[in-house]
């Protein structure tokens, strides 16, 4: 079988190091979802999230030269979860800014002076 970039396949995770899982696909591919392509949020312990011997769904993101060696991930087939917007302090009416280089321009030559004094 051939495999593409963005193929959902399913294996089965074979090993686990603190980098990552690695998964087998068939008797001639098998891949890694490394440990940022676990999930969305922040994954301390690969263990929490997958087991030996788990059969997942994962994308491929990507194939090595010969095809046999995946870079694959579970978050890709998460679901987007949206943020919410945390309402603080509402601004109704912002100040007029006076920096940037307008403002650097017009004063550059008087701060030149005042650093020969």
């Amino acid at each position: 079988m051939r495999y593409l970039v963005g193929d959902i396949v399913e294996g089965v995770i074979t090993g686990i190091q603190p980098y990552g899982a690695f998964v087998y696909l068939d008797n001639c591919h098998n891949g890694l979802i490394h440990i940022s392509e676990i999930s969305e949020s922040y994954v301390r312990d690969v263990h929490t999230y997958v087991k030996i011997n788990q059969r997942v769904k994962v994308k491929i993101l990507d194939v090595d030269e010969d095809g046999t060696h995946l870079k694959l991930s579970l978050k890709a087939l998460e679901p987007k979860k949206a943020r919410t917007l945390r309402k603080r302090h509402l601004v109704h009416e912002l100040p007029e800014m006076k920096i940037g280089f307008s403002s650097i321009a017009k004063n550059l030559n008087s701060w030149i002076e005042e650093a020969d004094r």
